[in-house]
């Protein structure tokens, strides 16, 4: 009956939908085929197209076209935004797909083929010209790249936002879709009710506001509008024999042949299209770029709206051309291997587990060869990804370096991150393999990780099985001992290690370094702390925990998790010392203040081998010097240094803590020189906060921090969009701190870029702030916070004490923190303890506080 009833003329949205101009709205007149598969030409239809130029006459020539298609059940409403902010040279064309939104509703259903046709046939109504690039979404991108392929003349680039081409062996389909590919439950859900309709924007978080969502729901109110909705599910072609398959199979190959640009913008929270989707167009599409927005899902284009920004930054990157990158600086450093080739036949230890084993540096380097000659001959390919998890352990170690040597990438997430926020993580870099050992088996099926699971030591049979085990790296050291290989030396630019941020600022963000990198970083290492063969080192921060082999130096790993640095305690930091002489400390802040706190409980032999440490170095985040005055009478000497850097960057400064007390107080935290070969400058701050393009090195201005050098990350991983807006300055590195250089040529830091405050008066950092609240009331004991309230332009200081229950902010402590300030602060408050990051347990969570004092202000 619907069939009947169905069949409505094509018109124009009604007025008042949020963010829709009805300017853009026009109905366009195109004969299309007759409904047979695509075939030959029948009657012209009428469809309902967005058209950001549809009041200009058509001599007029656009500079690129953007042809937008929509997926089902949404209609060219999602693409509103880019048709309002894409710039006015460029002319963005949305239509409505026949059956679909507002265009003309027919009396039988279109197939994948017609759809194809039916855009084919509405862009030469429409006389497109050239450069256009297609932009998708859902089931709209086979449509679009159905059209790409059979306009290639035509076709200048493909952007893809979260959609699929083919269906992977690893998966059964979309769950909601194959729902709905139920005939009962598609009458009722997307037909008879709106159900499937409403559910599409109930995807959207936050949710959408309530106009918005009946804004996508207005052209499907009555069955009759929906039919098509229910047709479109059904045309999805799971099974091989489906009437649309042979259509799928063709588009899908054929994508391989687009030999254009392609941009992948993708929400990972989808329920639809997953990331075995991404996958399979990655795989199809190699050349592409990709973003990740991390909190986005199905409906991207609601979920990130910036999307607009990174499609525009995109297409704009096509038009001009690929911007010239500085050639990335030389480095003739040794590889990662030739410390471990030199120490082959060496007998002495390598790495020790402090209570437990050792392995030395001939036994490191034939497991590692055999163990990478069993990955290859079990198809470990070159480039592959492998995540690594494993505790810091002689295993752990093992399998870096027998990964790197099999020509694979190690991906690293520090567990701080929580089981969510590493799952997040190791998805998002796409890995391949997974070393692991029990509780990270264990765990691989919970946070959906994909690849093959490879045991570091022989599993019991439940742990097998619950894991899926396919390898372990005993079974793999035997095959490559019985195979063995030529071990890969990898290229300068070969990708090495995708290691991923603490999260504190934001969603961790996978860090991309090449082998030219890792190789600059580890000499610039050595050169500047001396180290040699003759020294020790104790790797109490997880990223040095590893580089050992590659250094040439024997480590040990404290008895601690070092992924709660706050842990480290003296005794089992003289422990360590003393297991292998060390000569070297490397330990973050949070583990320094531990090791002090604890001193008292080391004892003689500790003590005594504490006292033979010549070199301690903390990193991750400011150590106050106070700390490292204390620290004397324990490691009496050792010489404290303090390198600057981040997952990013690191080093790139350092200072003693001579260098610390020369310095003195100032504003913000002294880090140092630059180091060798590293180049440090500022963007400096406008009136209203914002960083400038203006690279400077001139004393005194207070900006954004950028770094270049040998080492520095390649790019972030599968953050296209990061990387750009980060793009003002080629072949340099946003740190996203801000901070000033001296009189001297030091580097201060004053904060984070995002903690910046933007007061009526200007932009105020905090760091100085606090530094000084802290002098003041620091016979309290009573560590500070300082954030602003309020809207940017007239955000007001709150200065936060953290201390225990009984500390009271009245009148005469609130006005020596005012006093101290030397700035206008709005409030005093106080707070039990400040919320910090899970990695370093120092770098405060600025804009969760912010958030707490605001709710607190508001009488929360």
């Amino acid at each position: 009956m619907i069939g009947h009833l169905r069949a409505r003329s094509a018109s124009r949205p009604p007025a008042g939908l949020p963010g829709l101009d009805p300017a853009w709205s026009r109905l366009v007149r195109a004969r299309v085929g007759d409904g047979s598969d695509g075939g030959a030409k029948g009657a012209e239809r009428t469809f309902h197209v967005l058209d950001s130029w549809a009041d200009r006459p058509v001599p007029d020539v656009p500079e690129v076209t953007l042809l937008c298609v929509h997926g089902n059940p949404t209609w060219s409403y999602l693409w509103r935004r880019l048709v309002e902010q894409a710039p006015s040279t460029w002319r963005v064309v949305a239509p409505d797909q026949l059956g679909m939104g507002w265009s003309e509703r027919l009396d039988g259903p279109r197939v994948l083929a017609d759809r194809v046709a039916d855009l084919g046939a509405l862009t030469e109504a429409l006389r497109l010209r050239g450069p256009v690039v297609t932009v998708a979404h859902d089931w709209g991108g086979i449509v679009s790249l159905g059209w790409a392929r059979e306009h290639p003349e035509l076709l200048a680039g493909v952007v893809l936002t979260n959609t699929a081409v083919h269906q992977p062996g690893t998966s059964a389909g979309p769950p909601l879709i194959r729902l709905a590919h139920v005939p009962a439950v598609n009458a009722v859900a997307c037909v008879a009710t709106p159900l499937f309709v409403r559910a599409t924007t109930s995807l959207v978080r936050p949710w959408a506001p309530k106009d918005v969502r009946d804004a996508f729901a207005a052209p499907y109110r009555s069955p009759a509008q929906r039919a098509a909705v229910g047709e479109f599910v059904a045309d999805v072609p799971f099974a091989a024999d489906h009437p649309s398959r042979p259509t799928l199979d063709v588009i899908a190959e054929g994508t391989r042949d687009l030999d254009v640009p392609a941009l992948l913008l993708w929400g990972p929270k989808d329920p639809v299209f997953r990331e075995e989707h991404l996958r399979d167009l990655l795989d199809r599409l190699p050349q592409a770029q990709l973003h990740r927005f991390e909190t986005a899902g199905h409906l991207l284009a609601e979920d990130a709206p910036q999307y607009v920004d990174a499609t525009v930054s995109w297409v704009s990157g096509l038009l001009d051309g690929a911007p010239e990158i500085p050639a990335a600086l030389p480095s003739d450093a040794p590889s990662v291997f030739d410390r471990l080739e030199a120490r082959r036949e060496d007998d002495e230890p390598a790495v020790t587990e402090v209570g437990g084993r050792s392995i030395t540096w001939r036994e490191l380097h034939t497991r590692v060869t055999r163990i990478a000659a069993g990955l290859r001959g079990h198809g470990l390919r070159t480039g592959d990804r492998v995540a690594l998890l494993v505790p810091p352990s002689i295993e752990l170690t093992v399998a870096l370096y027998a990964v790197w040597r099999a020509g694979g990438v190690v991906v690293v997430a520090d567990k701080g991150l929580g089981l969510r926020g590493m799952a997040r993580a190791l998805r998002s870099a796409r890995i391949d393999h997974l070393i692991a050992d029990t509780p990270g088996l264990l765990a691989a099926a919970p946070m959906g990780l994909p690849g093959t699971r490879i045991s570091v030591r022989e599993p019991s049979g439940v742990v097998r099985r619950a894991g899926s085990v396919s390898w372990t790296l005993p079974g793999l050291e035997h095959y490559g001992d019985l195979h063995p290989v030529d071990p890969i030396e990898p290229e300068l630019d070969a990708e090495a290690a995708v290691l991923f941020t603490s999260g504190a600022t934001g969603p961790a963000k996978g860090v991309l370094y090449r082998h030219r990198q890792l190789r600059a970083q580890l000499a610039l290492i050595r050169s500047t702390y001396g180290l040699t063969a003759d020294d020790r080192m104790v790797a109490a921060f997880a990223p040095f925990a590893l580089y050992g082999p590659a250094l040439g130096v024997r480590s040990a790993v404290p008895a601690t998790d070092v992924t709660k640095p706050g842990s480290l305690t003296a005794r089992a930091l003289g422990d360590a010392a003393r297991a292998i002489d060390a000569t070297v400390v490397f330990a973050s802040p949070a583990a320094l203040r531990n090791v002090l706190a604890t001193a008292e409980l080391a004892n003689r032999r500790q003590r005594h081998a504490l006292a033979r440490v010549r070199l301690l170095m903390s990193a991750g985040a400011p150590v106050p010097a106070d700390v490292l005055h204390a620290l004397a009478d324990l490691l009496p000497h050792a010489d404290p240094h303090t390198p600057y850097g981040m997952t990013e960057a690191l080093p790139v400064a350092d200072i003693s803590l001579a260098g610390i007390d020369a310095a003195g107080r100032g504003d913000g935290v002294c880090v140092g020189h630059p180091l060798a070969g590293v180049q440090v400058r500022i963007t400096p701050l406008d009136a209203d906060g914002v960083s400038t393009t203006e690279l400077t090195d001139r004393p005194g201005i207070t900006g954004e921090i950028w770094v270049r050098a040998a080492h520095v990350k390649d790019s972030y991983d599968a953050l296209w969009f990061t990387d750009q807006l980060a793009a003002a300055h080629p072949g340099w590195h946003r740190t996203g701190d801000v901070g000033m250089l001296d009189e001297q040529g030091r580097l201060w830091v004053q904060g984070r870029f995002v903690h910046v405050i933007t007061g009526p008066d200007g932009p105020v950092t905090p760091v100085g702030i606090e530094q000084r609240v802290e002098l003041e009331v620091g016979d309290e004991g009573t560590p500070a916070a300082v954030v602003g309230v309020g809207p940017a332009g007239t955000q007001q200081v709150v200065v936060v004490l953290s201390g225990p229950g009984e500390l009271r902010v009245g009148t005469g402590l609130a006005n020596r923190v005012r006093a101290a300030a030397g700035v206008p602060v709005a409030a005093v408050l106080r707070r039990e303890s400040l919320p910090v990051d899970i990695r370093h347990n120092s770098k405060i969570d600025r804009s969760a506080l912010a958030r707490w004092a605001a709710d607190e202000l508001a009488g929360g």
